[in-house]
Parts: structure tokens; C-alpha cells; sequence
């Protein structure tokens, strides 16, 4: 059996931050949901998804609030957030390889065959994270998988209710 090569696959983190976002874009108003909440919906490690929701805040993708009407919730930003946006705000800029990475100089680039096909192959996948909208894809949830991933009443409370984990 073949190991993947971790090198080009996502984050763990990247792959979480688009599970929360999709299923935020994906509830009706305003909705403030805790971190336990979200962890159910996105089945990863409270602790784990804290690190993530700090940086999906930081970006000004997601709002959180602390105290009895805390929680997260979604931006505007958020709502109208491609997949490379939210891959970047926890990754960082996308690079299949060292010689595409911004402000470094590669001593081969000039004649490298390879570094032609890199650089179009990233191109292609920027392209594609670019084009998928978190509300788009939000809206295309099938029902199904929705309302088995969809956190009890307690959990998904307006933005100025108490949040019940």
C-alpha cells in the first residue's frame, strides 16, 4: 500500500477551517454557535478547532464573542469568502514548491523544465479554490448530511442569546 505524500495535501487545520465555515455560511440568520457545537459539526478536536477559529477571527472570516452570548459566527467577509481565502487565512499562501514561493530567487528557475509545469499547476488550483464560494457550497449541502451534522437548538442560538453547549 502507498503512503500519500503530506506534502501536497491540505492542512488538517485548512480542511477544518472550510468543514466550520461551509456549515456557518449554511445556518439560517445570524446564528452564534460554541466551540463544542462546532466541534461536533466539523468532527475535530475542541482544542484543536480553538487554534483554527482564532485564525479564521483574525482574518475577519468569523466574529467571536466571549460570555454567555458568546460564540462564532460568521462575517460578512465570511459569507462571501472563496476556499482560498479560508485555506490561506490558517495556511498561509498556497506554494506546491519552493521555487514559487514569493521574494525568493530560484537558481534554476531560468532553465528548470519543471518549474514551467509548477507554476501552472498552481495557477490551475488557485484558480479552482478561488472560483468555490463558502456560500455556494453551503447552499449545495445536501439536505441529508445537513440535518445529521446539524447541532441541537440549544447550540445555535441569535446572536444575542445565551449559548448552550
Amino acid at each position: 500500500m502507498m503512503k500519500p505524500n503530506s506534502s501536497m495535501q491540505l492542512t488538517r487545520a485548512a480542511d477544518y477551517g472550510v468543514r466550520v465555515m461551509i456549515h456557518l455560511a449554511g445556518l439560517p440568520g445570524p446564528a452564534r454557535l460554541s466551540l463544542p457545537a462546532l466541534a461536533r459539526a466539523a468532527e475535530a478536536p475542541e482544542s484543536f478547532l480553538s487554534k483554527v477559529l482564532q485564525a479564521l477571527s483574525r482574518a475577519g472570516l468569523i466574529t467571536s464573542r466571549r460570555g454567555q452570548a458568546g460564540g462564532f459566527a460568521i462575517s460578512d467577509r465570511g459569507r462571501r469568502a472563496s476556499m482560498l481565502e479560508v485555506i490561506e487565512a490558517i495556511d498561509g499562501p498556497i506554494c506546491l514548491n519552493v521555487c514559487l514561493i514569493s521574494g525568493r530567487s530560484c537558481g534554476r528557475r531560468n532553465w528548470c523544465p519543471a518549474h514551467p509545469v509548477w507554476a501552472q499547476a498552481q495557477q490551475a488550483m488557485i484558480e479552482v479554490l478561488s472560483g468555490a464560494a463558502i456560500a455556494e457550497m453551503a447552499a449545495q449541502e445536501l439536505p441529508s448530511t445537513a440535518a445529521a451534522q446539524t447541532p441541537s437548538l440549544s447550540s445555535i442560538l441569535p446572536a444575542t442569546s445565551p449559548v448552550v453547549s
